[in-house]
Formats: C-alpha cells, sequence, structure tokens
C-alpha cells in the first residue's frame, strides 16, 4: 500500500504562533524538507489565501512572499495553498498560480461544499495545478451526508478530497465510518488530515490508510492549531514499522527535522484542558488561542466556552462567537453573585 504525505507544517503551524511565520522560516523550512520523499509542503496563513486579517491575525509575509519563497526552495517537492472561500478570493488564487504552486486545496465546512464550486472549476480551468476539494470540522456531519458533500466536489472537478478532523474530535469508528462512506461514493483518491486534542492523530490517521485513505496530513512535531496535528515523524515510523510505502526516506526525514527546532522555534505546549475540551466538544481546534484570551479578559472558564460554542455548533470563521459567549457566561457569573 502506498500513501502521499502531505505536510502542512508552514500553514497549520501558523495558528500555533499567531501567523507569525517569517520569510527567512519559511525558505529555511522548505531548504530542510526538499527531496526527503514528502508529496508536498503547504505554506501560508493558518486560514489560507487571503485570510491576514485583524479579526484571524495579521501576518508578517505577504502571500506572495510566503510562497515566493517556498518556490525558490522547494525544488523536488509540490508548493501546496490552501484555499476557503470567502477569506480567499479567485484573484488571490491568481497571484498564487503565478507564484509557481502545484496544488489548491479548496476547503469548505462540511455541509457547504457548493461553495467551492467556482474555484475548483477555476483551478481546474488554469490546468496547471491538481486540487484537492478538503471538507473541514467533518465530525459535523453523518457518514453518509458527509460523502455526498465529497461527490459535490469530486463533481466539481476535485483530484482528491481531503477529510478534516478540525477539532480533533474523531476516535476510530468515526474515522473508519466516515472514510469508508467518502470511498464508496467518490472515484478519486481520500485523505485525511487529523488533529491530537485527544491524542489520537497519529492511530486515527493509520486508520483511515485502513479504510481506504491514501493521503495523510502531517506536521513536523505535531505544529498546528491548538493540540497539534499528525506529527510527521512519529507518522513516518510507524508507517515504515507496518510495511506502508509512504514515499519518505525515514533516515532523511530524521536528519533533515534535526534543523527545523532552529527554523521553527518550539513553542509553548498546549494546555491540555482547553486542547481536550476543544477535542471533547467539537470545537475547531484554532479557536483555542481566541477562547483563551476571550475567558482572560472577562473572567471566566475557557472550557465553559468550549462547552457552549460546541453545543452551538460554532464553525471556522465565526469567532465572533467566542467574545459573545464569554460575555455571556460573565454576565451570567455576575447576575449569580448578587443573590
Amino acid at each position: 500500500m502506498d500513501v502521499l504525505i502531505h505536510d502542512p507544517t508552514l500553514r497549520d503551524g501558523n495558528h500555533a504562533i499567531r501567523h507569525q511565520l517569517t520569510f527567512e522560516q519559511i525558505r529555511d523550512y522548505c531548504c530542510a524538507m526538499d527531496g526527503i520523499g514528502l508529496d508536498c509542503v503547504e505554506v501560508g496563513h493558518g486560514n489560507g489565501l487571503g485570510a491576514s486579517s485583524l479579526q484571524l491575525g495579521i501576518a508578517p509575509t505577504s502571500d506572495e512572499q510566503m510562497l515566493t519563497a517556498a518556490r525558490h526552495s522547494l525544488k523536488r517537492t509540490k508548493l501546496g495553498v490552501h484555499v476557503i472561500p470567502g477569506f480567499a478570493s479567485l484573484r488571490d488564487i491568481a497571484v498564487a498560480l503565478d507564484c509557481g504552486v502545484d496544488r489548491v486545496r479548496v476547503a469548505t465546512n462540511c455541509s457547504e461544499a457548493d461553495t467551492a464550486n467556482r474555484y475548483i472549476v477555476e483551478c481546474k480551468r488554469s490546468g496547471s495545478v491538481s486540487v484537492h476539494g478538503v471538507l473541514m470540522m467533518s465530525h459535523m456531519l453523518e457518514p453518509l451526508k458527509l460523502a455526498q458533500q465529497a461527490r459535490l466536489m469530486e463533481g466539481y472537478g476535485a483530484d482528491a478530497i481531503i477529510l478534516m478532523d478540525s477539532a480533533g474530535y474523531f476516535v476510530a469508528a468515526d474515522v473508519r465510518e466516515r472514510i469508508s462512506a467518502v470511498r464508496d461514493l467518490v472515484s478519486v483518491p481520500v485523505g485525511f488530515h487529523g488533529h491530537n486534542n485527544l491524542g489520537l492523530a497519529v492511530s486515527n490517521s493509520l486508520t483511515a490508510i485502513a479504510a481506504g485513505a491514501s493521503i495523510i496530513d502531517a506536521t513536523t512535531r505535531g505544529f498546528g492549531a491548538g493540540a497539534g496535528n499528525c506529527a510527521l515523524e512519529m507518522l513516518i515510523a510507524v508507517l515504515f514499522r507496518s510495511n506502508i510505502n509512504s514515499g519518505v526516506a525515514m533516515t532523511n526525514l530524521l536528519k533533515a527535522i534535526e534543523f527545523v527546532p532552529g527554523i521553527i522555534r518550539p513553542v509553548a505546549p498546549p494546555e491540555i484542558g482547553t486542547t481536550v475540551a476543544s477535542g471533547l466538544y467539537g470545537v475547531f481546534s484554532g479557536f483555542e488561542s481566541p477562547v483563551k484570551r476571550a475567558a482572560a479578559e472577562f473572567n471566566v472558564s475557557s472550557v465553559d466556552i468550549f462547552q457552549i460554542l460546541g453545543q452551538r455548533r460554532v464553525l471556522a470563521g465565526q469567532e465572533d462567537a467566542i467574545l459573545n459567549v464569554a460575555h455571556e457566561l460573565a454576565s451570567r457569573t455576575n447576575r449569580q453573585g448578587t443573590y
């Protein structure tokens, strides 16, 4: 069995440091990882093209500068970008194409695949890139409905479908059911992007492979939103031990990541309470930092915020809801304190 490894360290990892990766860090990471057998390195703001903003976080480097740095350093490895309709415009995609990207991932919330139509069609029209349709927060739909959304993306022209466990909510049965359901309805390759909120990112990725996934996302040292992603070095080691060919040379990877701490400086580990709460209640992993800030500002529990966000099925892009919930909790506490 062969599996392709897609590395979003320089995109999902940007969430962990408030989208502050520099031109030099991107350039040096790509130089270190080029040619070790990764299928693709994905680069950009944590929320993808066009997402640098006051609400989501302003990056110190423009999309064009980031992609240019990566393109000059990646000689044997594909360069990818993440696109969320509404954050990215078709003009942003045109800039990315001019920079020489090889893969565009068009990502929507799992029930909104129709919003990807125009973006996928335009990318395919260029004739120069492969296009992945990505269903984020994929725990929020039952397997058959999720598979139907995947089939829409395939119909628009997507070359592969990626299921994102954006909240780190899945256990093995969730992964198996959803990957299998999508594989039954589409003819293109299926992939999996796991988060580690419940400590299951590597094992869930293996379950996805067993269920038929042939593209797996993983980041160096698990660098990513919230509790982080599936750790690349751990995944490749387990695949090596399991006789599953990823194309990644294990020894070369281990040598390359020796240089990574100097390129992407270690960040403080996430607080276990908040990351587990995010996974337990099915809330987007990228909400961890804004939830913690809101909890501190209003003197309320971040766990309570996550619980209410999960009950209200709040999605990525609805960050304003975090402050609203924190304010509600503070008001409730103040009312109770007057009795």
